[in-house]
């Protein structure tokens, strides 16, 4: 036993040893990145993207960076998508989440915010769709339940859902809304349970209001595709592409044209056709943000 002990104990140094000489290695001569005399790393940190090789980052396009005390993460950590935009910003206490938090989606607006605590979300708390409109509105105890008012949105700003929670589940009366913003529903809780005696339905007193049927909020995300490819005067072109570019669809008609970064489309103009290749919208985008549409001649 005492044999197998020492094997054990032998291997695990090992082990450890190599991937210290492996960090060591990776980081030699890094200016930024510290790794004290115990191989612990210490202080301000940025990773690169030639520090995550095989993956969608360019060589010097940051990862993610933030500060480490003792090879265990603390205060602020921001991680970045590939198109350079911020993926998430996290607080962290001895090497976990812990505190504000908030993630993005990938066209720069914010998805979620809120405070992390023991692996839940305690406090107030809002999800958002990803044109910038709140989703969810939530309150939620030490426990992580949902506790108090709680609210639900449409993705054009308009509740959809109100009223009160209690230990995680509905309490009391719950409103429903149409999308115009007319009353749809009353419902009576207790305990997560509806009464169906207290059910009363809505129909809606006013029309919708049609949606645009090119908003800013379906605008695509707008980063370089699959079947795109740069301007012939450029040939292939590089991996990632930055500053200005043309692209082409594989019809060889032009889907963008304007500056970008690390593949993101960030100010210039989107064309966007049919089925039968014929041109159905020209979109314009400023600093990685939809501005609007310029009209199609027919």
């Amino acid at each position: 036993m005492k044999k197998i002990l020492y094997t054990l104990t032998l291997l695990c140094s090992l082990s450890f040893i190599k991937a210290q000489a492996q960090t060591f290695e990776m980081y030699k001569g890094d200016t930024t990145n510290k790794i004290d005399i115990d191989g612990k790393k210490q202080g301000k940190w940025v990773l690169l993207g030639k520090h995550k090789p095989g993956t969608c980052y360019a060589a010097e396009a940051k990862v993610e960076e933030g500060k480490y005390q003792d090879n265990r993460k603390k205060d602020i950590w921001i991680e970045y998508f590939c198109s350079g935009n911020m993926k998430n910003k996290l607080t962290f206490t001895n090497g976990r989440p812990d505190g504000y938090a908030q993630m993005f989606h990938e066209n720069g607006k914010i998805s979620e915010e809120g405070n992390w605590k023991n692996n839940r979300w305690v406090g107030n708390y809002k999800l958002y769709y990803d044109n910038g409109q709140v989703q969810h509105e939530f309150v939620f105890n030490p426990s992580g339940k949902r506790e108090g008012a709680q609210k639900y949105y449409y993705d054009n700003g308009q509740i959809a859902i109100e009223g009160n929670f209690s230990n995680g589940k509905e309490a009391g009366l719950i409103k429903e809304y149409h999308e115009n913003g007319d009353i749809k529903a009353e419902k009576n809780f207790m305990d997560g349970n509806v009464d169906p005696a207290s059910i009363k339905e809505y129909a809606p007193k006013k029309p919708f209001v049609k949606k645009s049927d090119i908003p800013e909020e379906n605008a695509p995300k707008i980063v370089v595709s699959k079947d795109e490819t740069p301007n012939e005067a450029k040939g292939k072109g590089p991996v990632v592409l930055n500053g200005q570019n043309v692209l082409y669809n594989k019809n060889k008609q032009i889907t963008k044209d304007g500056d970008f970064k690390n593949n993101q489309f960030m100010t210039g103009k989107a064309y966007f056709y049919n089925e039968n290749g014929i041109l159905t919208r020209v979109a314009i985008y400023k600093n990685g943000v939809y501005q609007g549409d310029t009209q199609v001649e027919k």
